[in-house]
């Protein structure tokens, strides 16, 4: 125990080091905003930092979207489990420069936490990984298979069919998903429920083109309002609820809660602004379909014209608690949005994306093994959380491998501000997961030996 902790803490100025070099990448897998090139350099680093580690036959594959997996192994010892390392080396957009106190691709140490881009989602992780493997050096107990994906951020959805395609690669019997991270800082935590996602963007037409608002404005039809007047039935009036025809918006959540004190200050909502919806901050974050309209097209007020829109889309995201199925929400989505349509205007709605929601089963050894390393390293048992985002490759791994244990863990918690400006982590959480993992990876082989030996 003290000693890993020692090698952690040893490691933790490379742990910078790495995660420096890796968010000055911009690694947003999307060429319409960053050169591919970005990518391919951040996956070939991932590659060797993970050959250096130990890990044998890593090399890059693409998959059917086009981007890059980074793929590697190391064999078990002698009836020894394995165990899948997964993470992503892409990164969202930073959004508005603006607002970032420091460049987002610059790592900057502040107040105890290390801000940019990535350092939390999903690099963080990667460090996290990479410390666990350096200080076990090579007394790594277990089989290991290694996945760094390359375009979770976009949802296109390449790892998932490469998976389905090659499902020999990664056979394991516990996989370690480490994209999520604790409830706060300090308290170690799995995720074991996820949302599922429909994505759609949904387009109004109203007039063959723009016309002058002086000259018809009052009988025209105007494009951009009946999308807002769409839009404004997804929400209940009086609470913002998510209010969708078809859908059950009333679920509850039955594990641990999430104080709405702490929501408030993790979300940053300002003061006397009203939290939206019913129930408590889990049941609407957990156990029920979440309506955001995540962006829209119409004319910017800055260069706008004394003009009637004759058309507007908007991009609309629904997350799906476990027990709704994705597709028949998105079905429901779509059917509410074009009912929903005032003067009859014309509407178009084009799937985005879909993907299912996550229940883990927990009652297996590798999660013995992860609440024994967790109490170890945060003196608590381990707390088990929902998480309002969606991963759908866990739902491809669940039916490729239905023996095999998953596990999301990773450095994330709300103060990180992942997706979002000044993105930030504790760089403590980077060391006591690492510890986490290190150890999990012993607990785990151990129950495995000690199960062959009662077998026998």
């Amino acid at each position: 125990m003290s000693e890993l902790a020692d090698r952690i803490a040893a490691l933790m100025p490379r742990a910078k080091q790495d995660l420096t070099d890796l968010v000055a990448i911009p690694s947003v897998a999307d060429p319409r905003q960053y050169p591919p090139e970005e990518c391919h350099k951040a996956a070939q680093w991932v590659a060797d930092a993970f050959s250096a580690a130990g890990l044998r036959d890593v090399h890059l594959a693409e998959t059917p979207d086009g981007s890059h997996a980074v793929i590697g192994h190391r064999p078990p010892p002698p009836g020894a489990p394995t165990v899948l390392l997964y993470c992503h080396y892409d990164v969202q957009p930073p959004l508005d420069d603006k607002a970032w106190t420091t460049p987002p691709f610059t790592l900057t140490e502040r107040d105890g936490r290390w801000y940019g881009r990535g350092t939390a989602d999903c690099k963080g992780n990667i460090v996290m990984h990479l410390t666990a493997l350096r200080a076990l050096g090579e007394d790594i107990p277990v089989g290991l298979k290694f996945v760094a994906e390359g375009s979770e951020e976009q949802g296109t959805g390449g790892l998932e069919a490469y998976v389905a395609q090659h499902q020999e690669q990664f056979l394991a019997d516990a996989l370690l998903v480490c994209d999520t991270g604790n409830a706060e800082v300090g308290t170690g935590t799995a995720t074991i429920t996820l949302r599922g996602l429909a994505n759609l963007v949904v387009t109004v037409e109203t007039l063959a083109g723009e016309i002058h608002s002086g000259m018809f404005g009052g009988p025209a039809p105007d494009a951009l309002a009946a999308l807002i007047q769409m839009l404004s039935t997804l929400r209940d009036p009086a609470t913002g609820a998510t209010r969708i025809n078809g859908l059950d918006c009333d679920g509850t959540w039955e594990g641990v809660g999430y104080d709405e004190e702490t929501f408030r200050r993790d979300a940053g909502v300002l003061a006397g602004v009203h939290l939206t919806g019913t129930g408590t901050v889990a049941d609407r974050l957990w156990a029920r379909p979440a309506v955001t309209v995540l962006g829209i097209d119409c004319p910017p007020v800055v260069g706008s014209a004394a003009a009637v829109p004759a058309t507007a889309r908007a991009r609309v995201s629904l997350r799906v608690p476990p027990g709704t199925d994705a597709d028949a929400a998105r079905e429901a989505l779509t059917k509410h949005l074009t009912e929903a349509a005032p003067w009859g205007a014309r509407v178009s709605v084009e799937t985005e994306g879909t993907g299912s929601p996550f229940r883990a089963a927990t009652d297996g050894p590798a999660y013995t093994a992860l609440g024994s390393a967790m109490e170890q390293v945060y003196g608590r048992p381990l707390a088990f959380l929902g998480q309002g985002g969606s991963i759908p490759l866990c739902n491809v791994f669940a039916s490729a491998y239905p023996r095999a244990e998953i596990i999301l863990m990773g450095v994330e918690e709300p103060r990180c501000l992942i997706h979002a400006p000044n993105e930030s982590v504790d760089p403590t959480e980077i060391a006591h997961m690492a510890h986490v993992e290190a150890l999990f990876l012993r607990e785990f082989a151990k129950g495995a030996a000690h199960s062959q030996r009662e077998a026998r």
